[in-house]
């Protein structure tokens, strides 16, 4: 270890002594749940306001709101290369510095002036830290688990996220409908719980993850894992686009609505999350995702088909409906993490291949919804019925794909 990382250990330990944390395993999960904590204010504040920003804002239409996810997924697709550029700080250490990146271009959004070039930028910036900060949020989280229980273990730092996202929600719809709180001021809200998340990381002992002993990491083992995070990455971007896109442009909905959405959410997940957790560690990855597969294959089939079929206010409950199923069932993607974990060669092979996955997954990310906005405009008022159709097939695949998933990779030695 090197003078300057010895300094900075050296006050982690002094300051984490003074807040009263304990010494050990004990003081280092305390702050990363706490991390997690303020993490989840700061994903309260982008998925309830973002789309609603946006279209207030910047008026997009569906062609451009599409485009904005080119840059805003660029960084997952280049999050193997961040993360290898930065390996000999160590997993905590880029955590920290992916929740600053977070900060700063979650504040820009709230005080630049309304042009879309410099939106772009400044989601660029955002989403790099996020998508940073995704694979080793799950390989710090594994790293604490014992006996094996990965699943049980990132289960419980989900909840404890979510929990925050439950408190921010009621906060901001509270916020929202009495003083009609400025964007610049929830924007400044969220930056400012990524700097506190940043701070809780840079307190942890860095020796808490196995360190990265190769920069990147490709093997053929784990082909099945690079060709779930391909579907992964398909399955995620209709309702991070177009789930949200129908009830604030179709529907007219306005930010409350996808507030009060996000607070359901939520709520759901602070009791799902581990419930999910358990399930993987009980029954295995197999079982688990193919059971999610089958969900969001119904969930597009409906979100399809209830705005032709339905009166319109029903139509807009069943769809608001099928996009709370969906957003809490995404947690179930930490069973791919734990997959991983389970059939990884090495422990240091975990971080790097997390991070290939999320690069792997993001081609699909970037790429996806320029051909949902391709299909959703040629098709007219109706287009979206196609996107979801499309979805529809997409989760199909993913159930089959999941039938090659080894069902004792559950039940695997533990490391």
């Amino acid at each position: 270890m090197t003078e300057k990382s010895n300094r900075w250990a050296s006050g982690a330990s002094r300051v984490s002594s003074a807040l009263g944390f304990k010494s050990g395993l004990d003081r280092n999960f305390t702050l990363f749940l706490l991390a997690n904590l303020f993490l989840g204010i700061g994903a309260c504040v982008d998925g309830s306001t973002l789309n609603n920003y946006l279209k207030d804002v910047f008026n997009l239409d569906i062609g451009q709101r599409t485009f904005l996810e080119f840059p805003r997924e660029l960084p997952g697709f280049l999050v193997a290369l961040f993360i290898g550029l930065m390996s000999s700080l160590g997993d905590i250490r880029i955590a920290a510095i992916a929740n600053l990146l977070s900060a700063i271009g979650m504040f820009a959004l709230g005080i630049i002036p309304a042009k879309y070039g410099i939106m772009l930028m400044c989601i660029f910036v955002y989403s790099a830290g996020n998508h940073i900060m995704m694979p080793l949020s799950n390989t710090i989280g594994m790293s604490f688990a014992k006996d094996g229980k990965f699943g049980k273990k990132l289960g419980e730092i989900s909840a404890a996220n979510t929990a925050a996202l439950v408190a921010g929600s009621v906060v901001l719809i509270l916020l929202f409908h009495f003083i009609h709180l400025p964007y610049v001021a929830v924007f400044s809200i969220g930056a400012a719980s990524f700097v506190v998340s940043a701070a809780c990381i840079f307190l942890m002992d860095r020796t808490v993850v196995a360190p990265m002993k190769t920069r990147l990491v490709f093997k053929r083992e784990y082909g099945l894992y690079y060709w779930l995070s391909i579907l992964y990455g398909a399955r995620k971007q209709l309702f991070v686009t177009f789930g949200p896109w129908v009830i604030v442009d179709i529907f007219h909905q306005p930010v409350t609505t996808m507030t009060l959405l996000f607070f359901i959410i939520s709520v759901l997940g602070i009791a799902l999350k581990p419930l999910i957790g358990h399930a993987i560690d009980r029954i295995g990855e197999r079982e688990v995702l193919g059971a999610e597969a089958i969900i969001i294959f119904f969930t597009c089939v409906v979100y399809s088909a209830a705005p032709a079929f339905l009166p319109a206010n029903l139509a807009l409950i069943v769809v608001c409906g099928c996009y709370v199923v969906d957003q809490a069932s995404s947690s179930v993607s930490m069973a791919r993490a734990t997959y991983l974990r389970r059939i990884a060669k090495a422990p240091e092979d975990i971080s790097p291949t997390l991070s290939l996955g999320t690069s792997i997954d993001h081609i699909v990310s970037m790429s996806l919804p320029m051909l949902g906005a391709i299909v959703w405009q040629l098709s007219g008022g109706t287009g979206y019925r196609w996107v979801f159709a499309g979805g529809a097939a997409i989760a199909l695949l993913n159930f089959i794909s999941t039938r090659y998933i080894s069902r004792i990779s559950a039940e695997s030695p533990k490391s």
